[in-house]
């Protein structure tokens, strides 16, 4: 079968991992690379010679390509991703899928109406981590998730076109959409622009899950130590998944608290004790999580399915991403995901209310 013939646009920050990724792969073979700025692309005269170098669209679209890869700014992500979809190809582009809901949602049309694949690559669902972590809580292992509490801090890298919100919480973001496998009802967040004048560098976002199940989300380009840890905290277990340790990344734990039986006349007698059982770290096979969606991209092509990171789910987060800036502005105001197309609108405060009256550990 022949190899896919594949376009890379934008050789900035995260270009050269796409076109090592895509050069690797023995599905696919890179043809061209495509910046507007000429001096990105001089070094590769000299190590890529094979390899079609434009700094123009309309001749990077006139070449002979299938697929194309967009590793650019966000605000471009959604024209550039258009042209793409116009010419026929078949599109992956870098997180977040566009910088508004609106842009998002055509991109999502363009696609179907085409016929073609829109992918997102949120590299982190092809992890076999993230994989083990969703068996693990489809499985049903942790028992009904209480929380989810996810940090994400670093000192830098600092952004000058969006916020920390839109560079580090789409990361995290994702894994929980993935393996919840269920829409958030609202969202509030927090946030504060230390170094750069409206575009925060700290904050933080409370996602609402209804029936008692809450995800709050740390991102900071000013911590001065890098943290990358989510814990899931469920009734029978918690799991919790430190990024940062490359042996054992993902840890059980059997611990946690067991509610004793009581009627609602009772209730002001409930007896709580706690369990303090094993810690187990499950296996979990290496691999590098890029070369996984490049191989999950081609797949997706060639046997016409849905990507796992589907336009749907980069038009979520987009969703998200949005209503989560509108509460910055709104000093946390809670605002409600819709599901429809257009912007999430605020919340009344009576209509943020648990839709169960509690929960039985088991």
């Amino acid at each position: 079968m022949s190899k896919l013939a594949v376009g890379i646009i934008g050789y900035g920050y995260w270009g050269p991992n796409l076109v090592r990724n895509f050069s690797a792969s023995p599905l696919t073979e890179v043809v061209a690379i495509y910046d507007a700025n000429p001096a990105r692309l001089e070094p590769l005269r000299r190590t890529h010679g094979h390899l079609k170098l434009v700094n123009s669209i309309e001749e990077f679209l006139a070449l002979r390509l299938q697929a194309v890869a967009i590793a650019t700014p966000v605000a471009t992500h959604a024209a550039l991703a258009e042209r793409c979809l116009e010419a026929g190809l078949h599109v992956v582009v870098e997180k977040p899928l566009a910088a508004t809901t609106v842009e998002a949602q055509k991109l999502v049309e363009l696609a179907a109406r085409k016929g073609r694949v829109l992918m997102v690559d949120h590299t982190y669902l092809f992890s076999n981590a993230v994989r083990r972590i969703k068996e693990l809580v489809d499985s049903g292992e942790l028992g009904d998730l209480y929380y989810v509490d996810s940090v994400r801090i670093n000192l830098g890298l600092f952004r000058h076109d969006v916020n920390v919100v839109w560079d580090l919480a789409p990361h995290d973001l994702s894994i929980v959409d993935h393996v919840l496998g269920g829409q958030a009802r609202s969202i509030s967040a927090w946030g504060c622009a230390h170094a750069q004048a409206g575009i925060e560098d700290t904050a933080y976002v409370n996602l609402d899950y209804g029936d008692h199940l809450l995800a709050n989300f740390h991102v900071n380009w000013l911590s001065p130590v890098k943290v990358r840890q989510m814990i899931f905290a469920g009734a029978r277990k918690s799991l919790i998944f430190n990024e940062l340790n490359t042996t054992e990344p993902i840890k059980v734990y059997d611990h946690g608290i067991e509610l004793g039986q009581a009627s609602e006349e009772e209730r002001h007698k409930l007896l709580i004790s706690y369990r303090s059982g094993d810690i187990w770290s499950p296996h979990i096979e290496p691999g590098e999580p890029l070369q996984a969606m490049v191989t999950h991209f081609v797949e997706c092509i060639r046997g016409k399915k849905t990507p796992l990171s589907d336009g749907q789910l980069g038009l979520r987060l987009v969703r998200m991403l949005e209503a989560a800036t509108r509460s910055i502005r709104a000093q946390g105001g809670r605002v409600v995901l819709g599901g429809g197309t257009g912007s999430p609108r605020a919340m009344r405060p009576e209509q943020f209310a648990p839709t169960r009256a509690g929960r039985a550990a088991g």
